[in-house]
């Protein structure tokens, strides 16, 4: 049985590709991307994935921590 991906995984993944693409993220950025992921009260396992896929890149220096 093939899970469905939520509404706010498809605004997680738009967000974080935004950041991959740019190869930069705000803290505002990373503060939203948190906020959809936890806005309903469970992370699933595509927003889980999504999530350690930036802080995979973020760790690499892929994606950077701009001000």
């Amino acid at each position: 049985m093939k899970e469905e991906v939520s509404e706010s995984s498809i605004r997680l993944k738009e967000m974080i590709e935004k950041a991959i693409e740019d190869h930069k993220i705000t803290r505002d950025e990373y503060d939203k991307i948190l906020h959809i992921a936890t806005e309903d009260g469970y992370i699933d396992k595509h927003e889980q994935a999504l999530l350690s896929q930036l802080q995979q890149m973020i760790e690499d220096r892929l994606v950077k921590f701009v001000i």
